[in-house]
């Protein structure tokens, strides 16, 4: 009777679970291009924010940008598993849409960028981007790019392989060291196909993702160098997701970056998007004086916790 019972608990444990990320998925994922309109309507400087769809032959790249074209043009970069929706609060920040045009992008496999389909190539995502970027680059006296988590990966990639097109890179808890991140076992159980068919799209994008990590920041382990942006690196000391070891390694490889400044955040987590928002802010704004020519400091270098 007792082995029935706990079998039952296992059963509904497992129920409860995947009703909760089905509801996650559904209620955080993505949000329809209408829908997202009106919330982003919802800023005092009265802007709309415009959506655009690069198509190729393997997928469709949604993108959405609102804000001034005579400003520096700031592109937001998700992780996983996450869409463009996960940065509406700072795309209606009045701060920053009078400082720069603002854009964010469904990375491939997410939001409506193919949602469910995997794309584990980080080269191929950032070329994907980067020809949205280089659509507007004329536009704009500066870009930057703003990398969260493993959107990072794909941030430092864009700025690796198109130099040309990138000015400021903020790093934000970005995956940027081979092997330096957890890993869960409920990740290698859901690659095998009799699981897979039971997860949402965005979640079984992300296992894809993250056990292709490695592989992938080995890739891009040598090109460091090609990096001549000014950039930012914000990571939490106490981060248990993607270690802080990831913040070191690239500090000491951005050796060609025109501005760099490190930051390793006291007792903070993966969380920094909603724990730091301000100081990422802050960030932006000044990779934004810095790439204008009207930042008054120093190159900043550090690792003091903040």
């Amino acid at each position: 009777m007792k082995k029935i019972v706990k079998k039952k608990r296992i059963y509904f444990s497992f129920a409860f679970l995947l009703l909760l990320i089905y509801g996650y998925d559904f209620m955080e994922m993505r949000i329809s291009t209408p829908t997202y309109q009106k919330i982003l309507a919802e800023n005092p400087l009265g802007l709309q924010a415009e959506f655009g769809t690069l198509s190729t032959e393997d997928r469709d790249l949604r993108y959405l940008e609102i804000g001034q074209d005579s400003l520096p043009l700031v592109v937001f970069i998700h992780g996983a598993p996450s869409s463009s929706s996960f940065w509406r609060t700072f795309l209606k920040d009045t701060s920053l849409l009078a400082k720069a045009k603002l854009m964010a992008v469904d990375r491939p496999g997410y939001g409506y960028s193919g949602y469910g389909k995997p794309e584990i190539s980080v080269k191929k995502q950032a070329a994907l981007i980067a020809e949205v970027i280089r659509a507007k680059r004329g536009q704009h006296p500066a870009v930057i790019l703003h990398g969260s988590s493993y959107g990072g990966t794909v941030a430092a990639r864009i700025a690796m392989d198109f130099p040309d097109l990138v000015d400021g890179l903020l790093l934000q808890s970005a995956s940027l060291m081979p092997g330096k991140e957890k890993t869960f076992t409920f990740t290698h159980i859901t690659r095998h196909w009799p699981f897979r068919w039971l997860l949402p799209g965005s979640i079984h994008v992300a296992n894809m993702e993250k056990l292709s990590h490695k592989m992938q920041l080995d890739s891009m382990a040598g090109l460091w160098d090609r990096i001549k942006s000014a950039a930012i690196i914000l990571h939490g000391d106490a981060d248990n997701l993607i270690y802080p070891e990831n913040a070191i390694f690239a500090s000491e490889r951005l050796v060609n970056a025109s501005f760099l400044e490190f930051k390793l955040l006291e007792g903070r987590k993966h969380d920094l998007l909603w724990t730091k928002r301000q100081l990422l802010e802050q960030s932006l704004e000044k990779l934004i004086q810095v790439t204008t020519g009207k930042y008054a400091g120093t190159n900043g270098f550090s690792s003091v916790p903040h």
